[in-house]
């Protein structure tokens, strides 16, 4: 009896475990999606209070977790619908409501329609289907925007006229009907990688400028030269 008790008690803690494991490979992408929400309302809440730099960063956190849900998601055969909802509902969060408040920075009742035009440019981008087959978009991912978003603010001290210029450009390439690349950057080329691995390092280097200028170069080449530099194929 002793012995069969110890054997039911162990093998029901390798059930126990087996579930576990189970659990945190179908929700870790959910788990990243969540976290880019959070990056996200945290963003929303350094807007309001004045603490701009802090706000600009979450955005550009928030960015680095978009783009490692997605692969995580396929690496371990996870993709779900519950995961499609929160990745959109992080993607507005963080892409559509906390960018659009960096443009928030004068009491002029021009940022302000900036600001939702820009919030409901990247709501309609969710909510009408921008892909072409399985690798293309058609417009500027809000991603990318926003991250030229954050950085050109952060590079320019939070200039309202070059905010301005920044957020009606950005608005109209993701109006546009140009094709751009899905970029699995976890999934595609090393050097990828590494731009992604660098993208991590400039966090911890935040008070640099040359961190803002890393991302802004990063989302702007493939804003600009989304094929040459970004396709699957490159």
């Amino acid at each position: 009896m002793v012995l069969l008790s110890s054997a039911s008690g162990f093998f029901s803690e390798c059930l126990s475990g087996q579930h576990v494991t189970e659990f945190a490979r179908k929700h870790a992408a959910n788990a990243l999606s969540v976290s880019n929400m959070v990056m996200g309302m945290g963003s929303i809440l350094s807007s309001l209070n004045g603490h701009h730099h802090a706000a600009c960063w979450l955005v550009l956190i928030g960015y680095l977790l978009d783009l490692a849900d997605g692969a995580v998601a396929r690496t371990l055969e996870a993709c779900s619908k519950l995961g499609e909802r929160l990745d959109d509902y992080g993607d507005f969060t963080t892409f559509g409501v906390a960018s659009s408040l960096l443009l928030l920075r004068t009491p002029d009742q021009l940022d302000g329609v900036l600001c939702m035009c820009y919030a409901l440019t990247v709501l309609k981008r969710l909510c009408a289907n921008s892909r072409v087959g399985p690798f293309m978009f058609r417009g500027l991912p809000c991603t990318y925007a926003s991250t030229v978003l954050a950085s050109a603010s952060l590079l320019s001290a939070g200039n309202p006229a070059v905010l301005r210029v920044v957020a009606v450009v950005l608005i109209l390439y993701m109006h546009c009907r140009n094709l751009y690349p899905h970029d699995r950057v976890l999934e595609s080329q090393a050097w990828k990688k590494a731009v992604f691995a660098g993208g991590v390092v400039m966090v911890f280097c935040s008070g640099s400028p040359a961190a803002c200028a890393y991302y802004l170069l990063w989302s702007t080449s493939y804003m600009l030269f989304p094929m040459f530099l970004w396709s699957s194929e490159v």
